[in-house]
């Protein structure tokens, strides 16, 4: 997993409820722990970093999460000042084109526009120095869900095709540059280890990386239920009747079914997920605890460093 966090760009991923926010949030954990200045960028989202973290809510600037962690909830808006003040250096000339009545009216029917601001800005992090070295050497982008992740990823190929040779058009050839290049930039896919989060991460693998040509090598599973049972005993578990003499048994025998059945679907998609994508397969292990805090991505972390978690005992959840 190494290669991982020699990447400036990171984008994450998936259907939406899959865990992007979670996978990020190990992401940037890990890559702090090494070393790297870390930058989480959010689309305009119902933020739920901080409460991950333990931090004060994330708003439309850049603020600090602790040691070598920054993150930002963009917002089209204030994305787009802080995308345009970037470019144009000078907030003066910023407020003077951006902020006419005319090039506002003009802006909101560039199609796209609100997108890139966001991808944009996203991407000019991963270009900014301080004092001659990277302001951040890792950006991730926590991005939307699957529909609206891939019409995100494509606006610079929308630019490059209608806007006439310029600022706009340099800019959106960059960004479409790092995010094709494998050296620099990698998508990372999240997923559920079931039915529907698998076909549509099988179809989005085949948008992103076959009909845009992004680069993608590895794809996390998130919530996978530890097997329980040994060889032999699932199938005997879904042949048990109820005649059992003791009425408390029954709820038991419903719980192992329940189980049972859960681990078949969960294998079921898993080989599927592996027979179709060409891709690294990380698996965060479901956590039975009351909520998601820092300590459990801590752990989280971890797994994604290594590309895999340690191997369970039998009948116990791995611990995190």
């Amino acid at each position: 997993m190494s290669d991982l966090y020699s990447k400036q760009f990171v984008i994450v991923t998936g259907k939406g409820g899959v865990g992007k926010t979670t996978v990020a949030a190990a992401l940037a954990l890990s890559a702090a722990r090494r070393g790297l200045k870390v930058l989480v960028a959010m689309c305009n989202e119902k933020e739920r970093l901080s409460k991950l973290l333990g931090t004060p809510p994330i708003g439309p600037r850049v603020c600090s999460l602790g040691e070598r962690i920054d993150a930002v909830n963009m917002t089209p808006d204030v994305a787009l000042e802080e995308y345009g003040i970037m470019v144009l250096r000078i907030r003066a000339v910023y407020r003077a084109i951006f902020e006419n009545r005319m090039v506002k009216a003009f802006l909101r029917a560039v199609p796209g526009l609100d997108e890139w601001s966001m991808l944009g800005k996203a991407w000019y992090h991963t270009t900014e120095r301080v004092e001659g070295a990277p302001r951040f050497d890792m950006v991730i982008l926590d991005a939307p869900a699957t529909g609206h992740g891939v019409d995100l990823l494509r606006v610079p190929k929308v630019l490059l095709d209608v806007a006439s040779a310029g600022l706009l058009k340099r800019e959106a050839q960059k960004c479409w540059d790092l995010m094709h290049d494998p050296a620099r930039s990698e998508i990372l896919l999240v997923t559920l280890p079931e039915e529907m989060p698998a076909t549509e991460t099988i179809e989005l693998y085949a948008r992103l990386a076959g009909e845009l040509g992004f680069p993608i090598e590895r794809v996390v599973i998130n919530s996978l239920v530890p097997p329980l049972f040994d060889k032999g005993e699932p199938e005997a578990i879904l042949d048990a009747t109820s005649n059992a003499p003791h009425a408390e048994v029954e709820p038991l025998l419903s719980a192992a079914r329940s189980r049972v059945l859960r681990h078949r679907l969960e294998r079921e998609s898993l080989e599927r997920l592996r027979s179709e994508l060409p891709l690294h397969f990380v698996t965060f292990p479901f956590l039975f605890t009351p909520g998601l805090g820092r300590a459990a991505l801590e752990g989280l972390s971890l797994i994604l460093e290594r590309g895999h978690a340690p191997a369970p005992e039998r009948g116990h959840a791995p611990a995190p």
